[in-house]
């Protein structure tokens, strides 16, 4: 199982928190998911990749970057 931490630009309250993990639960390989509004981060666990992560926040406001990546594939931002 892969750990991922990234960090989310304009996830600042509870109804971004809402959000952007309703739409990473979504993910293909995706076991846990747990974010943070007072650091812009979400950690998450599972069997997933980065593409399909990123993925998620296409057609989103939100930013995100991966941080850090336990199985050591590329990081990078989401494209829009």
């Amino acid at each position: 199982m892969s750990q991922m931490t990234l960090y989310v630009g304009g996830m600042r309250c509870r109804r971004c928190v809402r959000e952007v993990t309703a739409r990473l639960r979504d993910v293909l390989g995706v076991e846990t998911v747990a974010a943070d509004s007072g650091s812009s981060t979400v950690r998450l666990s599972g069997a997933m990749t980065v593409e399909d992560v990123l993925r998620a926040f296409v057609g989103m406001t939100y930013e995100p970057r991966v941080v850090a990546n336990s199985d050591g594939t590329g990081t990078g931002q989401a494209r829009r």
